[in-house]
């Protein structure tokens, strides 16, 4: 009777382990996010792009504004920013324009490049194109450090990569100030 006890209880536990794998996969994969890419503001020196996830058709760059436009406390470091979007459209994307904040081999910028606690991260992408993220204001050392700030830089380094991937394969190509063929893909962050 122990014999068979023992067997039930490895059926019992295992399917019930099965299941919470399947739930965990399953959740897995409702994470990834289908992203577009839609196109925010355009100069002769340069053009301004934003990432959307398809699960509110929301660009990135509009949340953030959506949050600080009108945040009385931040308004000057919004100002900045806003303000060091017009020089880059106006002089093009210059690298003298943006703090560094990635690895070595990604594109991961932020706005601005001096003062405030307010961040913009993006994609510089070339010196006509940049893909505007989403940011906040940074209260720790290291965006590493904070989950929010983490979880936006996280996106946009996933969304780099894929987008490398994606030009060397041909599906997009950089062409001046435009991006093409993005409406033929879908990348998944």
């Amino acid at each position: 009777m122990a014999g068979k006890t023992a067997i039930f209880y490895f059926i019992k536990n295992f399917f019930k382990n099965l299941t919470y794998i399947s739930i965990f996969l399953l959740f897995l994969q409702r994470m990834k996010k289908k992203t577009t890419i839609e196109k925010i503001s355009e100069s002769a020196k340069a053009s301004l792009y934003s990432i959307s996830f398809e699960m509110d058709g929301t660009t990135e760059f509009e949340k953030f504004v959506a949050e600080f436009e009108q945040n009385a406390t931040y308004n000057r470091d919004y100002q900045r920013i806003i303000a060091a979007l017009q020089v880059i459209l106006d002089k093009g994307a210059l690298e003298r324009f943006f703090r560094p904040e990635g690895k070595i081999n990604d594109n991961l910028q932020a706005i601005p490049i001096e003062g405030g606690k307010l961040r913009l991260y993006c994609l510089r992408l070339s010196e006509q194109i940049v893909i505007l993220g989403n940011g906040g204001v940074k209260t720790t050392k290291k965006y590493q450090d904070d989950p929010k700030l983490y979880g936006y830089v996280m996106d946009l380094q996933h969304f780099d990569k894929m987008l490398k991937e994606n030009i060397e394969k041909g599906y997009v190509k950089i062409e001046e100030k435009e991006l093409t063929g993005f409406d033929n893909i879908t990348i998944e962050v």
